[in-house]
């Protein structure tokens, strides 16, 4: 049967027809959907696990256990699981490992563009990389083989494009595997100095043998074309080359994208008169080539930013540019919001009107720091909320602690907030910090996680309480507040600043998406009171807007959460009008 895929739900299916048996992963787009498709088969045991470094030494677990396992995270999800990464090269496997990571090229849902082709090569570790559906799952299937064989986790590297992208599979019947046998062996799986001085020794061994077989592997493939002019990709920029030049050139697509092959790219370049590598972000497969003494022409044409495309193929071979289409100059911007009705919005506005410093993090509430909120100051990782502002507090002295405050989310809290919670307490630091508390995983579409009480297939299980947990680890001073109730979501900032102590504010009410939130209806506003004054606009919510000269509230997006309410001094808008 043939089915039209999106890559991650064929990631997922390939996880399926390889006998995979267990699947551990933190969300991250564009990664997500591999593990939620990955958990509509009941053969598969799934998780999302707190981070990436647990799913990671999870499924490093379940493999050393005998099953087939797999764990997928984002490009910056890869950096928090470079510590077990980097180990499991030297102990490999003992069923198959593969490591799924998701690059961003052009940034669509990430605070930064790295390419994670550089942890393959520092990791020593081999990394495929498939530019459709179909190769999404076939290339699971030879990701294993490689595994069991050459005894080495593989890294599964996708990008936004790929992930996000459909096409057509033909779908397998799945492998039957039993699970492996276990045998205790401390000198693999044991990494003391010792035992992995003599494992950093079978690495390099193991990587001379993948150097030898990257050139042999139908991973690899040339496809001649017009000789005159040979490309060299992976991945989605194969798609952009071929669709671009079509057999107006001849292609070597790598599938198979560390190690590089050295005879094969030499042979092909042979082959063709002058010789191209087109690859996203950074210069990789170039720098092997030039390396290997080939010829090529790359970065001087392609740049080291954002994505690829057709049309820039078409611009730098060919000197085609496309027909644009004529927009209007003043077409109005739409910049990404918070929804009408998010929990979030509340919680800033408060903290806005008190001018103090926000140490922003990662998930939908980042929003925050966009205008007319303009309510937070930096944001750089996953919990950095909480150490950045523990870091900045103690270098400007006591007095910032009252006008400075951590925001950080519920799913985000978990994942890495809790380390930098106890650093406040165990160093004496009187940073106070707010938990947007919205009942579930936000940002990359409604996940569980560990605060919800409901694990990846719905099941009820432990739900962790954040105010025991705080106070656990020292914070005394620990406040609820619902951020539809504006007044006292204003005092209980108010006196989070005040405090003399390290202090936890928990911004508590779910996320106005989910589908068991019953709304009240629509707020109303009366055009005889409005005296445009645009103080109901502060608080950004999309479904206020002015219209000739007077506020107006969309009723298809307005939740009536009554925040915009508490913002008019006329008494304007009021449920009650009609």
């Amino acid at each position: 049967m043939k089915k039209l895929l999106l890559g991650n739900e064929a990631v997922a299916r390939g996880l399926y027809e390889s006998g995979c048996r267990l699947v551990s992963s933190y969300p991250g787009t564009p990664s997500t959907e591999i593990t939620e498709y990955a958990s509509k088969y009941d053969e598969l045991y799934c998780e999302w696990a707190p981070n990436e470094k647990v799913a990671c030494e999870v499924a490093i677990g379940s493999c050393i256990g005998g099953a087939r396992s797999f764990t997928a995270m984002k490009h910056v999800g890869l950096n928090v699981a470079a510590d077990p990464l980097f180990t499991s090269s030297y102990t490999g496997v003992n069923a198959g490992l593969i490591i799924g990571v998701a690059d961003d090229p052009g940034m669509h849902s990430s605070q930064n563009e790295q390419d994670s082709r550089h942890y393959a090569i520092a990791a020593k570790l081999p990394m495929v990389e498939p530019s459709d559906s179909t190769e999404c799952r076939d290339f699971v299937k030879a990701a294993y083989e490689i595994s069991e064989r050459f005894d080495t986790p593989v890294l599964f590297r996708l990008s936004t494009r790929v992930s996000h992208s459909q096409s057509i599979v033909e779908l397998g019947e799945r492998e039957d595997l039993p699970l492996k046998e276990y045998k205790k062996d401390p000198s693999k799986f044991v990494m003391m100095p010792a035992m992995a001085k003599k494992r950093h020794v079978v690495v390099e061994e193991r990587q001379a043998a993948l150097a030898q077989w990257a050139e042999e592997t139908p991973l690899n493939q040339v496809m001649m074309g017009d000789k005159k002019v040979g490309v060299i990709t992976s991945g989605v920029s194969y798609q952009y080359a071929r669709e671009a030049l079509g057999d107006n050139a001849s292609y070597l697509k790598l599938g198979l994208i560390n190690p590089l092959p050295v005879k094969l790219i030499q042979d092909f370049a042979a082959k063709v008169d002058e010789l191209f590598v087109i690859e996203e972000l950074d210069d990789i497969i170039e720098t092997h080539c030039k390396k290997i003494g080939v010829k090529v022409t790359g970065k001087e044409k392609f740049s080291r930013i954002g994505e690829i495309s057709q049309n820039i193929v078409r611009k730098a071979m060919l000197g085609e540019a496309p027909e644009a289409v004529s927009y209007p100059a003043q077409l109005p911007v739409r910049p990404p919001v918070m929804c009408a009705g998010c929990p979030h919005r509340g919680m800033f506005y408060a903290l806005k009107q008190e001018n103090c410093m926000v140490s922003g993090d990662i998930g939908c509430y980042t929003l925050g720091a966009a205008a007319p909120l303009s309510a937070m100051d930096t944001t750089v990782c996953m919990g950095a909320s909480i150490s950045g502002l523990h870091g900045f507090n103690k270098a400007r002295g006591e007095e910032s602690t009252h006008h400075s405050v951590a925001v950080i989310g519920d799913s985000t809290f978990i994942h890495s907030g809790i380390t930098g919670l106890i650093d406040i307490a165990y160093n004496q630091g009187k940073s106070k910090v707010v938990i947007l508390d919205n009942s579930i995983t936000g940002m990359t579409g409604h996940q569980q996680n560990p605060t919800t009480g409901y694990t990846i297939k719905g099941d009820p299980t432990a739900a962790i309480n954040l105010e025991k947990l705080c106070e656990s680890v020292g914070f005394h001073n620990i406040h609820v507040v619902d951020p539809y109730d504006l007044k006292a979501t204003r005092q209980a900032v108010k006196e989070l600043l005040a405090a003399d102590e390290p202090s936890v504010l928990v911004s508590r009410r779910p996320c106005a998406l989910l589908k068991y939130v019953k709304h009240n209806p629509p707020i109303q506003i009366s055009k005889d009171k409005c005296r445009s004054c645009k103080a109901c606009l502060k608080i950004g919510c999309p479904a206020i807007s002015m219209k000739d000269g007077k506020a107006v509230i969309d009723e298809t997006l307005c939740v009536g959460c009554n925040l915009c309410k508490g913002l008019c001094a006329f008494g304007a808008i009021d449920p009650d009008n009609e």
